[in-house]
């Protein structure tokens, strides 16, 4: 105990020695999770991992990441591959323009640019789905350009460190404090900086009950000294939350075969396939509603007493801006259809979360 104490003695004494760069390196190669996209400098690899992680928590991210790189070891695995693919490996992940535009990026780098990844931070922001953050990230991590990272990690240390009250979420907050971590970065070892920016975000500065008391940083912190942690960062009140009724129509044919629709429209789970889906601007919760709706499909031989509603209630499926309350309706029919899928053809495709769910219950009963 006498010998812990004296180290932790020892620890903390060398950081009051240190400025406030080389403080957070030290703290950073004390405390630095062992991940695996941190034992590479591959910018394929990295960006790959920066992609995956941005809306996404790292205990999440890391499976997706690892399948990822064993579908596509090489940049131009992915460039060569069917979207459809892209997009039933990224399932689950939610904001699936993040894989579009992953998959697009690709095929530029592998047909227009011969493979070769942009190696400048100028070259890499003017990629699709590339912004300032992960294009910082590869040019410091792979590069060693000094270009300083922000994200919600950062916005959350300096501003409670330096007492920065501007609102994150407003049009003057990114050039501010991505200013100020340019002020802080070291050049001499920008990536390592960035990832320390960030870990001490993720694992000591924490959104809720961050660890001040062995925080090497809280003689100084404003947030700390002032008692302003719950408030800082500060955000500009959410816009409204977007309420939406979804009807997903399971309709099969006499041979089992199912329709099925490809989302083309710009919004929420864009290119992704689903049953024939007919929204509503309330709940619908008998067939008579159903059928009476506008927008309900023409299908024969089929009787109202036939249309079962699968859920007891309707499935509440949360997403960043929006709420949905869903139901699934089972329409047996003894159609033919010419273009219906079967159970194997629609598991292959690529489907939103809340279908995926319905499916893995619904069809382990399905003949």
């Amino acid at each position: 105990i006498i010998l812990v104490r004296l180290y932790l003695m020892i620890i903390k004494s060398s950081y009051l020695t240190l400025n406030w760069t080389d403080k957070l390196l030290l703290w950073y190669s004390e405390n630095k999770r062992s991940f695996i996209w941190r034992t590479t400098k591959e910018p394929y690899h990295i960006w790959i991992s920066e992609v995956i992680l941005q809306q996404t928590r790292t205990s999440q991210g890391l499976p997706y990441y690892k399948i990822f790189l064993k579908a596509f070891p090489l940049l131009s695995d992915l460039a060569t591959a069917d979207e459809n693919e892209v997009l039933k490996l990224w399932q689950g992940l939610g904001y699936y323009s993040r894989a579009r535009n992953l998959h697009a990026t690709a095929k530029y780098i592998h047909f227009e640019c011969a493979g070769i990844f942009p190696s400048s931070f100028d070259e890499l922001i003017k990629l699709k789905g590339v912004g300032d953050y992960t294009a910082s990230a590869i040019a410091s991590i792979c590069y060693d350009i000094p270009e300083a990272v922000v994200d919600g990690n950062v916005y959350r240390f300096l501003a409670r460190y330096f007492g920065i009250d501007t609102p994150i979420n407003s049009s003057p907050a990114h050039k501010l404090f991505k200013a100020k971590a340019m002020d802080l970065i070291d050049r001499q070892k920008p990536g390592d900086f960035n990832q320390a920016l960030m870990e001490f975000g993720a694992i000591q500065c924490t959104p809720k009950s961050p660890s001040c008391k062995d925080c090497p940083f809280s003689i100084k912190c404003v947030a700390f000294n002032q008692d302003k942690i719950a408030t800082l960062p500060f955000k500009i009140k959410k816009a409204k939350i977007k309420k939406r009724h979804f009807n997903y129509l399971v309709i099969s044919d006499k041979k089992n075969r199912y329709l099925i629709e490809q989302r083309t429209q710009k919004g929420i789970w864009q290119k992704l396939y689903q049953f024939p889906l007919l929204e509503s601007d309330q709940e619908i919760n008998n067939t008579n509603s159903l059928i009476n709706h506008h927008n309900f499909p023409s299908i024969q031989a089929l009787s109202e007493s036939e249309i079962i509603l699968w859920n007891s209630e309707p499935i509440l499926h949360k997403l960043s801006h929006q709420i949905l309350w869903v139901n699934f309706w089972i329409l047996p029919t003894n159609e033919s259809f010419k273009e219906g899928l079967s159970l194997k053809q629609l598991e292959s495709l690529p489907v939103p979360v809340i279908i995926q769910n319905f499916m893995k219950i619904f069809f382990s009963f399905a003949p």
